[in-house]
C-alpha cells in the first residue's frame, strides 16, 4: 500500500489499471456472493417512530394509535404468491402477477364535471365574467368551454383497465429492480382505521425519486385503500406523460391559476380548481401531496406546488366543505435511488413518456444479472385531524426577524447578544392559489408543512446504505478493515435506534455489510490484505459527494448532537487550537449561557428547510434540547463553578418560585428572562476515551453544508458580480470544484450546498437582488463590500468546523 502511494507518474497509470483487474476479480470471485432479500423485521426494542405532535394534536395522538400494531411485522408488498389468487394450480402460479391485478378492488369513479360546474365558486366566477359585468365580456357558453378545458387540464375521471395494466406492469418492474418493498403492517392498519372513521384521507410525502407518485398508489391500493389521487408536478412531466398520468388519477394545477388576484382568467382557474379538490375531498377519495420540489430541482426547498394543494385542502375544511381531513404523513426510502443523479447535476427537462420508459429499459438492462437496487420501504406517520389541528395549533413565533437583523450585527462584530425572536426564512416562492387565501390562512398552511415534513423525515427509516457512507466519509475515510467495519456498523446502528430512529434493514452483520459494499461498489475500493480481511476505503474524488449525499438521510437522526458539537467547536475556537489535546480542551469550564449562545448563532445559520423546527418549538427550547442530548450522549459533564455553592446544597437557601431546571418543552419566549439564572452552571467537555472521536464524528457531519458556506465566503472575493442567481450559483460550483482539487473535499461539491449559500448570503445581507432589464441580478451588498468584512463572515462560519 505505501509503494503504491510513493509511486510516481509513469507508473501509477500501470498501477492503477492492475488494481482495477484485482480489484474487479475481487468482486467476481469470492466477494459476491448470493445474499438473500435483506427484508427489515420488527424487533422488540425497536422503536415506533411516526407520532403525531401531543401539542398540537393531542386527542389523534390517543386515538389514533395502537399499542399492538407494534406486533406485525412487514410485509413485501411486491411479493404476490399463489395464495394472493383465488385460484391454485401450476397454471396459476406463472399469471399469479396478471390474475393479482384483475382481482384488485377498483372503486367505481365516477365523472365529477358536472358538480364542478355547478359548484357556488365556478358559477359566481362565470357570472362575474359574463356580459354586462366586469369582465371581459365573454358569453356564458364560451366561459363554460374554458371552465371545462381548464377542469380537463386538472384531472380526468381514471381508468380501471390502465390501472390493472399498471399495476402488472409494476409488479414486474419493481421485482426486478428491488428487493423488496417493505411496508409495515402496524401503520398500515392504522391508516385503514382512520379511512373508515368517514373522513378523506390526504397523504403529504417527501420526494426522494419520480417514482414515489408510482410506488405509493400501487402500494395503497393492494392494501384495499383504493385508487390514491396524485398532486403531481406540471413542469416535470411532459405533455403526452401529463395526459397518461391523468387517466391513471394525477391532478395537475392549471398555469392560469398562478395568474395575478385580479386576472379574470386566474380567477376562473382557481375557481374550478378549489370545486375539483372539493369535490374530491366529498367523494372521500384519498389523495397525495408531495411537500418536496421534484428530483432535479435547483436547490431544495418546500415545494411551492405542495403548499398551494394544501392550502385548497385547508380551505375546504375550514369553510365547512367537508368536516375534518385525516393528514397521514408519508415517506419513502431507498437503499439506492434509482433516478439519483450521480455527478451532482440536475436535469431541468420535464420527464417525457418516451424517455421515462428508455430510462426503465436501460436500469433493466444495466442490473440484469445483476444485483438490484436493494430495499425499499413505506413509511405511514400516525393520521392526525386537520380540524384539530387549525384550533390548536400555536406558534412561537411571535416576534421574527430576519437573518439580517439577527446575525449580521454579529457577524461584524457590532453587537455581542443573540436577539430574543425567531428567524423568518422563507424559500418557498408562494403559488397563486395560496395567495387568494387569507393571510392567516397562508400562515397555517405554512406552519402545517412544515410540521408535516418535520413528522414525514421523522418516521424516515435509515438504510444500510446511508450508515455506511457516513461511516467512509466521516470517519474512515482513509480506509477501514472489514473486519473493525462491522463492529463500526453495528455501532452506529444501535446509536441510530437509541435516539428514536428506525432502521431500514436486518440480517446477519457480515451479510449485510457485504450486500451493502455491493451497492456501493462504485464508489468504495476493495483491497485484499490478508485471507479472510479486506481493507475498505471511498474512491477518492467526485465519489465523495455521492457518499456526502447518501449521508445526509442519516444526519436527521444526529443533528442535535451535531449542532451541539459543533457550537462547542465554536466556543472553544478562541481558546484552544483545534489541533489542541482533548484534555486540553476538557479543561476549559463552558457555562450554560455561552452554550445557549452559540447554540443559537449555528441556529440561525443554518437553513431552516435543514433544521425543520416545529412551529410549536422555539429555538430557546431547541437549545436546551441540544445541551440535554450533549448531556446525555455523554460528552457534556456538569461542573460546579469554582467558589460557588453546590446546586445540591439547598439547606440554607430557599428554593425560587422559578425552577432551575425546566423541561425543553416548557419554554417559550418569555423564558428568554430566565437564561440570566444559567450563568452559574457550567460543563466540561468529558474524559472518556471514547468522546473524542463520537465528538469529532459528530461535528463532521455538517461539515459538507458549513464547508460550501465556508468557500462561499471566501469566493466573494473572486466571483464576478454583479451575474444572475444560477449564473452565479454555476461561477460558486466550479469554485467548490477547485478548492476540492486543492483540499480533496470533494463532499461540499454540490449543486444543492452552493444554491443554499447564495440564498443564506442573500438573507444575511451579504448578497442583494436588484433589478434590470435582463431579471434580477445578484450584487455584493455595501455592508460586505470590503475584505476585512468579507474575512469575518468567513471566520464567523470556520469556527464551528472541525478539522
Amino acid at each position: 500500500m505505501a509503494t503504491m502511494l510513493g509511486a510516481g507518474p509513469q507508473t501509477r497509470q500501470a498501477q492503477r489499471s492492475g488494481l482495477g483487474r484485482w480489484e474487479s476479480s475481487l468482486w467476481s470471485s469470492g466477494f459476491r456472493m448470493n445474499l438473500e432479500a435483506v427484508t427489515p423485521f420488527l424487533g422488540k426494542y425497536r422503536p415506533f417512530v411516526g407520532r403525531c405532535c401531543q401539542t398540537c394534536t393531542p386527542k389523534s395522538w390517543e386515538s389514533h394509535f395502537h399499542r399492538s400494531v407494534m406486533d406485525l411485522g412487514f410485509c413485501n408488498a411486491i411479493l404476490v404468491k399463489e395464495e394472493d389468487t383465488r385460484f391454485r394450480g401450476w397454471l396459476v402460479r406463472r399469471l399469479c402477477y396478471f390474475l393479482w391485478s384483475l382481482e384488485q378492488h377498483i372503486p367505481p369513479c365516477q365523472d365529477p364535471s358536472q358538480k364542478v360546474m355547478e359548484s357556488t365558486g365556478v358559477q359566481k366566477a362565470v357570472s362575474g365574467r359574463a356580459p354586462g359585468a366586469a369582465g371581459e365580456g365573454q358569453g356564458p357558453s364560451l366561459l363554460k368551454k374554458e371552465a371545462q378545458r381548464i377542469l380537463s387540464h386538472i384531472q380526468a375521471p381514471p381508468r380501471p383497465f390502465l390501472l390493472r395494466l399498471l399495476g402488472w406492469v409494476l409488479l414486474r418492474l419493481l421485482n426486478r429492480l428491488f428487493l423488496g418493498v417493505q411496508l409495515h403492517r402496524g401503520q398500515m392498519k392504522v391508516v385503514r382505521q382512520a379511512a373508515q372513521a368517514g373522513s378523506p384521507l390526504v397523504l403529504l410525502s417527501t420526494h426522494k425519486s419520480l417514482l414515489d407518485g408510482i410506488l405509493l398508489p400501487f402500494v395503497l391500493l393492494s392494501q384495499g385503500l383504493g385508487v390514491l389521487r396524485v398532486a403531481w408536478d406540471p413542469h416535470a412531466c411532459s405533455p403526452t406523460l401529463r395526459a397518461l398520468l391523468r387517466r391513471l388519477g394525477g391532478l395537475f394545477l392549471p398555469p392560469e391559476a398562478s395568474l395575478s388576484l385580479d386576472s379574470p382568467e386566474g380567477v376562473l382557474a382557481r375557481a374550478v380548481t378549489h370545486a375539483a379538490v372539493e369535490q374530491l375531498l366529498v367523494s372521500g377519495q384519498p389523495l397525495l401531496i408531495f411537500l418536496e420540489e421534484p428530483p432535479g430541482a435547483q436547490g431544495w426547498r418546500l415545494s411551492a406546488q405542495g403548499q398551494a394543494w394544501l392550502g385548497l385542502v385547508v380551505h375546504a375544511v375550514l369553510a365547512g366543505v367537508v368536516p375534518d381531513a385525516m393528514l397521514v404523513p408519508a415517506a419513502v426510502t431507498y437503499d439506492l435511488v434509482p433516478d439519483a443523479p450521480q455527478d451532482g447535476h440536475h436535469a431541468s427537462v420535464p420527464l417525457g413518456l418516451w424517455t421515462g420508459a428508455l430510462a426503465v429499459l436501460r436500469s433493466l438492462c444495466s442490473r440484469w444479472g445483476c444485483s438490484h437496487w436493494g430495499c425499499v420501504r413505506v413509511h405511514l406517520a400516525q393520521p392526525f385531524s386537520l380540524q384539530e389541528y387549525a384550533t390548536n395549533a400555536r406558534s412561537c413565533w411571535g416576534s421574527r426577524q430576519t437573518l439580517e437583523q439577527l446575525l449580521q450585527p454579529l457577524v461584524l462584530g457590532q453587537g455581542t447578544a443573540v436577539p430574543d425572536t425567531e428567524k423568518e426564512q422563507e424559500w418557498t416562492p408562494v403559488a397563486g392559489p395560496l395567495v387568494a387565501l387569507g393571510e392567516e390562512t397562508q400562515l397555517l398552511v405554512r406552519r402545517l408543512g412544515r410540521h408535516i415534513l418535520n413528522a414525514s423525515v421523522a418516521s424516515s427509516a435509515v438504510m444500510s446504505t446511508a450508515i455506511m457512507a457516513t461511516l467512509l466519509l466521516f470517519r474512515h475515510q482513509k480506509g477501514v478493515l472489514l473486519s473493525q467495519l462491522l463492529g463500526e456498523f453495528s455501532w452506529l446502528t444501535e446509536e441510530t435506534l437509541l435516539r428514536g430512529c428506525d432502521v431500514g434493514f436486518s440480517g446477519q452483520l457480515r451479510g449485510l455489510v457485504r450486500h451493502t459494499l455491493r451497492l456501493l461498489r462504485a464508489h468504495v475500493v476493495l483491497l485484499r490484505l490478508r485471507p479472510g480481511d479486506l481493507l475498505v476505503l471511498p474512491r477518492p474524488g467526485p465519489g465523495l459527494a455521492h457518499l456526502a449525499r447518501l449521508s445526509a438521510e442519516l444526519l436527521p437522526a444526529f443533528l442535535s448532537e451535531a449542532v451541539g458539537a459543533c457550537a462547542v467547536r465554536g466556543l472553544l475556537a478562541g481558546r484552544v487550537p483545534p489541533e489542541g489535546p482533548w484534555e486540553l480542551q476538557g479543561l476549559e469550564l463552558l457555562s450554560q449561557r455561552q452554550l445557549y449562545h452559540q447554540i443559537l448563532l449555528l441556529l440561525h445559520l443554518l437553513p431552516q428547510d435543514l433544521l425543520l423546527l416545529q412551529p410549536c418549538q422555539s429555538s430557546y427550547s431547541y437549545c436546551q434540547e441540544v445541551l440535554d442530548r450533549l448531556i446525555q450522549c455523554g460528552l457534556l459533564v456538569a461542573e460546579e463553578a469554582p467558589g460557588s455553592r453546590p446546586a445540591c446544597d439547598t439547606g440554607r437557601q430557599r428554593l425560587s418560585t422559578k425552577l432551575l431546571w425546566k423541561p425543553s418543552g416548557d419554554f417559550t419566549d418569555s423564558d428568554s428572562d430566565d437564561f440570566e439564572e444559567a450563568e452559574g452552571r457550567f460543563f466540561r467537555l468529558s474524559q472518556q476515551s471514547r468522546c473524542p472521536d463520537f465528538f469529532v464524528f459528530l461535528c463532521r457531519l455538517l461539515s459538507p453544508l458549513l464547508r460550501a458556506f465556508a468557500h462561499a465566503a471566501a469566493f466573494l472575493r473572486q466571483g464576478r458580480l454583479p451575474d444572475t442567481e444560477p449564473g452565479y450559483s454555476q461561477q460558486l460550483l466550479w469554485f467548490l470544484q477547485a478548492s476540492a482539487e486543492v483540499d480533496g473535499f470533494f463532499e461540499c461539491v454540490d449543486p444543492n450546498l452552493a444554491i443554499r449559500a447564495i440564498w443564506t448570503f442573500r438573507d444575511l445581507g451579504v448578497l442583494q437582488q436588484m433589478p434590470s432589464p435582463a431579471g434580477p441580478m445578484l450584487e455584493l451588498s455595501p455592508a460586505f463590500a470590503s475584505r476585512d468584512n468579507q474575512e469575518k463572515l468567513e471566520q464567523f462560519i470556520r469556527q464551528f468546523l472541525c478539522g
